[in-house]
């Protein structure tokens, strides 16, 4: 439990820093996901992003309404979907980028320097147990 209160913590952090940029910090993340990877099925984004494709696809659908990505199928296979960013998403997820600095500072401050450090290296440990 502790460890779901402290990511819901820090879910509201950065929710409240990315607010004022028209995000949340799951869209954040789903827009820097693709601009990082560029177009991409939206089954290995859900991988890439430890989401089940459906919750993924609910995450998406608003970001589709707000234009900020594009969903297209497959020409071949129309079980496959393709996700990427449109040119608003690109600019959307540049300009929430001083937001999210923002909100990782706050955090660092309020952990410690060290403690950060320390405590990335024990997320980064507990990620690679888990996907053996």
């Amino acid at each position: 439990m502790r460890l779901r209160k402290a990511a819901r913590r820090v879910t509201q952090i950065y929710d409240r820093h990315l607010e004022a940029a028209g995000l949340t910090v799951t869209q954040y993340g789903v827009l820097g996901s693709l601009f990082s990877a560029g177009r991409t099925a939206i089954g290995a984004l859900a991988e890439q992003l430890l989401m089940d494709p459906t919750t993924l696809t609910r995450n998406l659908q608003p970001l589709q309404r707000q234009g900020l990505v594009v969903i297209e199928p497959d020409r071949r296979d129309r079980r496959v979907r393709w996700v990427s960013l449109s040119a608003a998403g690109r600019q959307a997820f540049e300009n929430a980028k001083p937001a999210w600095r923002e909100a990782q500072n706050h955090i660092r401050k309020l952990i410690g320097d060290e403690e950060t450090a320390a405590l990335h290296d024990t997320l980064d440990y507990v990620l690679d147990r888990f996907s053996e």
